[in-house]
């Protein structure tokens, strides 16, 4: 494209540091040694073990005694089958047989990369013309297992982003499992990934449930029915199929004294274990002009993706959702910002090759799509997709894209589609408008510059992305330049 691009001279790099304390649990049997070494230590030895892990950890984690408590009371089970009361342990010797079911992971020591961008909720205290952003980025650590995330900055007039001081005690969130679930939307999804009709009467479960129903509820009704229907073993995992769908709703509370930059969102719910991947993060409008930040991201367990939808308004509370029907099936979903002639619209690549685009009158329920964009020229046709949400602009909808071509290199591209009508396309580019340079070109997957979503600041479109997924940059664009020619280009 005829567009200049500046990157910036800023690198996002993963920091091996930024540690949290995660559950370790191997066996049973192990488990029964630990504890058994553990009550049958003096007080002394007891004692001096528990404040040596205490003085080694504390500055490294907030609370540590507080995490090891909650590790203790994850192995109770185990305390049961031991026929051990829990009650008669001292709250030390409790402490200490948490520190060993935990172990420090470092969420960022693999890769930190595809990022996004959006308005900060609070713009407070900062100089005319500047504007503060939050960024999150996919963090990958130990077994590649991959979490969400996120800086703060204030983008100057200029567009020099200065990041705000880095927390160095991360937090996972507590996990809150108390969302209600609508029958008809619950069976719907199950059809979709796996016909268990056939082989489960439904009126065996999902009948003997409310319309609405709680997870503690469908578990119970589970455990009542693997008592009465005994499936055969290559059978038994459509049990915990259902299970592992209800697992996919949830909530997150952070603490109010954390920084934004130590909060985690590390895979919480059975679906997710493998990762959290590629959140497209957009600051979403609704007809009373109410803000919501929206996230559309891929959960993976190891074997199957589900696209599912992260919702906040503060960074402190999330709640997570999957995301239905049958285009909800592939990566790169992407929301736009507001609704489009009374529905919801997304941007999805349902085939893994061509951008599509849906609408829908249900934030999480996506039925129909059709073909916005297929590959048109080389550096694009292997696949192409989107960077992240739609940007509204006066002269359209204006998307981001990303193509691979030959040696599976990743470039970054843009297109424009009516605003009223984004089905229509307006223009789109002839080359790309980014390439992995020299610098870019080494990393985990070479070749690769990646966004999960840009802004635009004081007419400069502002792109962060990433660098060979390891880690990660910006650049601008001026914004009537990249207009002018996507307008032009048809």
């Amino acid at each position: 494209m005829k567009v200049s691009v500046n990157r910036k001279d800023i690198t996002f790099s993963p920091d091996p540091s930024r540690v949290i304390a995660r559950f370790m649990f191997t066996s049973e049997e192990r488990a029964i040694k630990i504890i058994r070494y553990v009550l049958n230590m003096n007080e002394n030895d007891a004692s001096f073990a528990l404040q040596q892990t205490l003085r080694d950890y504390s500055m490294r984690h907030r609370n540590i005694s507080k995490i090891f408590e909650k590790h203790f009371n994850r192995v109770l089970h185990v305390l049961t089958f031991m026929q051990i009361d829990p009650d008669t342990i001292e709250y030390a010797s409790k402490i200490l047989i948490g520190s060993f079911f935990t172990m420090e992971y470092s969420i960022e020591s693999a890769a930190f990369f595809n990022p996004s961008m959006v308005d900060h909720p609070d713009q407070t205290e900062i100089a005319h013309g500047h504007k503060r952003v939050i960024l999150s980025f996919r963090a990958t650590g130990e077994g590649h297992i991959s979490s969400i995330v996120f800086r703060t900055g204030v983008l100057s007039e200029n567009d020099h982003i200065t990041l705000e001081p880095t927390g160095n005690l991360l937090e996972e969130a507590e996990s809150i499992w108390r969302f209600n679930y609508n029958k008809e939307d619950f069976a719907r999804k199950i059809e979709e990934m796996q016909d268990f009709h056939s082989i489960i009467p439904p009126e065996l479960i999902l009948d003997k449930l409310n319309n609405q129903f709680t997870y503690g509820e469908l578990h119970k009704c589970i455990r009542e029915t693997r008592t009465s229907v005994h499936l055969a073993k290559d059978k038994e995992h459509l049990y915990n199929q259902i299970i592992w769908l209800a697992s996919s709703h949830y909530e997150l509370q952070f603490s109010l004294d954390t920084n934004i930059s130590e909060r985690v969102i590390f895979p919480v719910s059975a679906n997710e274990k493998n990762g959290i991947e590629d959140a497209r993060f957009v600051k979403f409008k609704d007809e009373d002009n109410k803000v919501t930040y929206y996230a559309t991201y891929t959960a993976f367990d190891g074997t199957t993706i589900l696209p599912k939808l992260l919702e906040t308004e503060d960074f402190y509370h999330f709640k997570v959702s999957p995301l239905h029907g049958e285009i909800a099936q592939n990566k790169g979903m992407a929301l736009f910002p507001r609704k489009v002639n009374g529905k919801y619209a997304m941007l999805c690549r349902i085939d893994g090759v061509n951008n599509y685009i849906a609408f829908s009158d249900n934030i999480t329920i996506w039925r129909e799509a059709e073909i916005l964009q297929q590959p048109k020229y080389s550096w694009e046709l292997i696949q192409i997709g989107n960077c992240g949400s739609p940007i509204e602009t006066e002269e359209g909808w204006l998307v981001i894209t990303h193509g691979v071509g030959p040696m599976r290199e990743y470039v970054l591209g843009a297109a424009l589609y009516d605003l009223n009508n984004p089905e229509i396309e307006i223009g789109r580019s002839k080359t790309p408008l980014l390439i992995p340079n020299s610098e870019e070109r080494e990393g985990y997957v070479p070749n690769v510059v990646y966004s999960c979503g840009s802004m635009v600041h004081n007419g400069e479109l502002i792109i962060p992305y990433a660098m060979s997924d390891y880690s990660s940059t910006y650049a601008t664009v001026n914004l009537k330049e990249l207009l002018d020619e996507l307008s032009g280009s048809m």
